[in-house]
């Protein structure tokens, strides 16, 4: 009895090193040096959606969720030269918290709007961190619809940060919207991990989270990407990126796909981006649809392309800090072969580390 209790003391100890450690995972050393002049004027222009749109906070499962994960690969973060984990989280969360299948880059709703980031469940009031260095140009309400101190924005309060590092020679930003309040100010420099708000439920939301976007060449709804993309995996898990067209090789829209475990038989659900120009694709993956934050290992992947057959299903391994990638192509079924390596002439090869702005 003495031992279980010894070791019982033990095993609480370890974890909550490994807490610890996972939190310092969450804030990593930057390892891109600030090269932003923070003296120079701050940039505050936003180009506006001509439409309105919602952002509302999904119910969560029945399912429980672990309540320890492992520390995220440091920023940043790339196994290939055409993948680009520049970012941390926002959110110092230790379970996994990504949204349901809807929620996620590129879903549908309210009449047809497509979603432009990610919505991250936390509770109120927890904080929010720079996903990594840059320079505030916008704090406050009225992102979206270009008029500072409008209450009535559906992005309610939020902080845009333009990052030290580009990518293709072209800025990146990063946004996080509905905040409770706003402590970043416009002008200042922030490093990764460092508190910029907290999480409320201001805007078009109906409960608390974060709306993570991440924004490449202008601060504008409709130059986004899939931050699953774009920010480090936890250590031993990876990213699956995929793109689903009918056999004619044209995209198809809202298709859900249903990926599942072979170890655990847990699945996942994500749905194709939908139609409209909001969603953009990455400029190597050409993909639409991205399933991050995946245990290293086998999984079957369904997509049931006609109504009246059997689901096509095929298998795909997820590696440890990778990004695996398939293509599905109706009648004539899956592929694993990934994209090619773009023409210098028409894109440049991709960085592993992002590039430094003037």
């Amino acid at each position: 009895m003495k031992f279980k209790t010894t070791f019982k003391s033990i095993l609480s100890l370890l974890l909550l090193s490994s807490c610890s450690q996972f939190a310092g995972g969450l804030n990593p050393t930057p390892v891109v040096a600030a090269v932003a002049d923070q003296q120079a004027p701050v940039e505050v222009k936003v180009t506006p959606s001509p439409a309105p749109f919602q952002f509302n906070l999904p119910t969560p499962g029945a399912e429980p969720v672990s309540g320890w994960r492992p520390p995220l690969y440091p920023i940043p973060w790339a196994m290939s030269s055409f993948d680009h984990f520049y970012f941390a989280r926002p959110i110092n969360a230790d379970q996994v918290n990504w949204p349901l299948a809807d929620y996620r880059y590129g879903g549908i709703f309210f009449d047809g709007i497509v979603h432009t980031g990610i919505d991250i469940d936390a509770e109120e009031e927890a904080p929010i961190v720079a996903a990594s260095p840059g320079t505030i140009v916008w704090v406050g309400w009225g992102l979206f619809t270009e008029t500072p101190g409008n209450e009535k924005d559906p992005y309610g309060l939020a902080v845009v940060v333009r990052h030290d590092f580009g990518y293709k020679d072209q800025k990146l930003y990063t946004v996080y919207a509905h905040m409770s309040k706003t402590i970043a100010t416009i002008g200042q420099h922030v490093e990764t991990g460092d508190l910029i708000g907290l999480v409320g439920a201001t805007g078009a939301t109906t409960g608390p989270h974060v709306h993570f976007e991440v924004r490449l060449g202008e601060n504008s709804f409709h130059h986004t990407l899939n931050p699953e993309l774009w920010i480090a995996p936890p250590q031993g898990w990876g990213v699956l990126a995929g793109r689903v067209m009918d056999t004619k090789g044209d995209p198809i829209s809202h298709k859900e796909v249903d990926v599942a475990s072979e170890e655990t038989k847990k699945h996942y659900i994500v749905k194709t981006y939908g139609s409209g120009g909001a969603a953009n694709p990455d400029p190597y993956y050409h993909e639409n649809f991205v399933l991050g934050d995946l245990p290293a290992g086998i999984y079957k992947v369904l997509i049931k392309y006609e109504k009246d057959k059997r689901p096509a299903q095929t298998w795909v391994e997820i590696f440890p800090g990778q990004i695996s990638y398939l293509t599905f192509k109706g009648e004539k079924g899956f592929s694993s072969e990934r994209p090619p390596a773009p023409k210098l002439k028409s894109l440049p090869e991709l960085p592993s580390t992002p590039t430094p702005l003037p």
